[in-house]
């Protein structure tokens, strides 16, 4: 796990538990993990984290942090997934290597738009006056992101990019909007 400062190996697996004290409720940095867990190992600066064997990787923290040469050391280390939590983490450099080496990848684009839909939950209740539960929420949110990620598969599939979810999100995004310019009689 990362922050912009360096980021933290265990072996033994990430403790859950600890990165939450840590970070929501003591506001620490994640180089304090490496003092709690002594398995752990802390390094500066986030480039290396992409050099660590993972079946999965999940860039989430800045744009473009995540190059063609990180993306070349992911695939070569095994990693069959990478799902970006942010806008934009991997370079379109980074996006080649995976669509290359045909290991699954959810662009930025659809958790962008998990955040986008999680703003406009927020809204429709506020101005409705409703308190949903954390549950209500989360299964909605859950509704949005499944259909985000049928429309995109759907696209890529009709427009002959199976598979590929970075063409898919952007075609269906793109023809969500024609639809709604010309509803609006455009």
């Amino acid at each position: 796990m990362s922050d912009s400062g360096g980021y933290v190996y265990d072996a033994d697996g990430i403790k859950l538990d600890v990165i939450k004290k840590l970070k929501e409720i003591e506001r620490k940095r994640i180089s304090e993990y490496a003092n709690e867990v002594k398995s752990a190992k802390y390094s500066e600066g986030c480039s290396g984290i992409w050099t660590i064997p993972c079946d999965v990787a999940l860039p989430c923290a800045t744009q473009n942090e995540l190059d063609g040469d990180a993306a070349k050391a992911l695939v070569k280390n095994g990693c069959i997934a990478v799902a970006e939590g942010a806008n934009m983490p991997s370079t379109p450099d980074a996006v080649k290597v995976y669509l290359d080496a045909k290991i699954a990848y959810g662009p930025g684009k659809a958790a962008n738009a998990g955040g986008v839909s999680t703003s406009g939950l927020e809204m429709t209740q506020n101005s409705m006056r409703l308190s949903w539960t954390f549950e209500e929420v989360d299964e909605k949110l859950h509704r949005i992101m499944k259909n985000i990620y049928a429309s995109a598969t759907n696209a890529a599939a009709e427009y002959n990019t199976p598979g590929n979810l970075v063409n898919g999100a952007n075609i269906a995004g793109f023809v969500k909007v024609a639809k709604a310019m010309i509803a609006q009689g455009l």
